[in-house]
């Protein structure tokens, strides 16, 4: 008799093929889950392997659009950097795959779910906290698997970038989604990508004269000319959920085109204060996802200010994509707040040059006060 059905997030490799097998094993039906996120997968091979090794059914999930309207976009919104330098592209995949790993599991009434991540990394927390947000009567088993040398790098690929982890120098041939910036073409590619609400609603190659509109289309032409270009290229060391510091390479072409472009129309379009406190935000739903928080009631309500943040962040940005180097040229808003004559050095306008001085002052009663107690507790001493 079976002991119950688990959806395992399958992806063909050895661990998920072990995983199944040992369930299997164990008396569970086994239920294998594939997400297309973008990474380039032969899915048909994979189906077969998990057929053969006995799972009950195999569901094979195109998720790239949503990927990148319900994930991708409310990243682009926040400027989402982890540690100033990590763009979150398998953190922010994480709760893309086991939203519909959870749907496929009520569908087909498991009571269980399984994946294959370490229990060293991220990802296990990120995926079981997602489950259990999403599929609060879940139940887990530790499963054990063999354990087997690595390859020197280990890899993690989806749409919006290739991440690789390991302690060796990264050999020259080591990268797939990005050309080394010394062998990228020598003329750059323009881009004009125009925002609205704060995501890219279009895009258009200036050089050739050809433009997308759909989401997943505009994505993926970013990745196509920033990898041509050798732009999205980090390695970094990195702070861990769990407390532990890893290395990491990142591929991150298109997501590192689209940060600078929002920057500067956001910049253009915000508040100064608006933006001050939005930028605090950004930073809290950084490591919100990068922890496997992003089912939580604290990462919905930073979200949902994100996203109020985002209501006149509309125009279009000019930008060359070169060896390596994204370069704004320009930008233009209905919702500007720039205001030429009132910045420029001809024109009064409507600012006084002599309010200046009562400013300064008022300013400067906080500082002279500090260095007044400053000499005084020198004297003192």
């Amino acid at each position: 008799m079976s002991k119950g059905t688990v959806v395992l997030a399958y992806s063909g490799g050895l661990d998920t093929s072990c995983i199944l097998v040992w369930l299997k094993e164990q008396g569970y039906d086994v239920i294998t889950y594939l997400a297309n996120i973008g990474q380039d997968e032969d899915f048909e091979a994979a189906r077969k392997k998990a057929e053969s090794l006995g799972a009950k059914k195999v569901f094979i999930e195109d998720l790239r659009a949503e990927f990148v309207e319900d994930f991708i976009w409310p990243a682009v919104q926040a400027n989402a950097v982890y540690e100033d330098r990590y763009l979150l592209g398998t953190a922010i995949a994480r709760p893309c795959i086991a939203r519909r790993q959870v749907e496929i599991a009520r569908r087909e009434g498991a009571q269980f779910v399984s994946h294959g991540a370490t229990g060293k990394g991220n990802d296990q927390i990120r995926f079981e906290l997602t489950n259990y947000a999403l599929y609060p009567e879940v139940k887990k088993h530790g499963i054990p698997v063999p354990v087997t040398p690595r390859a020197p790098w280990s890899m993690d690929a989806n749409l919006m970038h290739i991440r690789w982890e390991g302690i060796n120098p990264a050999p020259h041939d080591l990268y797939l989604m990005t050309k080394n910036p010394q062998d990228s073409p020598n003329t750059p590619d323009v881009l004009e990508i125009q925002f609205r609400n704060g995501v890219p609603v279009k895009v258009t190659n200036v050089n050739e004269g050809t433009s997308k509109d759909i989401p997943l289309e505009i994505f993926s032409l970013l990745n196509e000319i920033g990898g041509k270009h050798g732009v999205g290229r980090i390695d970094i060391v990195e702070n861990r959920f769990i407390g532990m510091k890893s290395r990491g390479i990142y591929e991150t072409p298109g997501g590192t085109i689209l940060l600078q472009a929002h920057l500067d129309i956001e910049t253009f379009t915000m508040d100064k204060e608006v933006r001050r406190i939005k930028q605090g935000l950004g930073i809290k739903f950084s490591e919100l996802v990068y922890n496997g928080f992003w089912y939580s009631p604290e990462c919905d309500f930073v979200r949902h200010c994100i996203t109020k943040s985002q209501e006149n962040v509309e125009g279009k940005v000019r930008l060359s994509v070169f060896k390596g180097q994204v370069y704004i040229l320009g930008r233009e808003s209905p919702k500007s707040l720039y205001n030429e004559e009132l910045v420029s050095m001809d024109v009064q306008g409507d600012y006084d040059p002599c309010d200046a001085s009562g400013f300064i002052r008022i300013n400067a009663v906080r500082l002279r006060e500090h260095h007044r107690l400053q000499g005084f507790s020198s004297t003192k001493k």
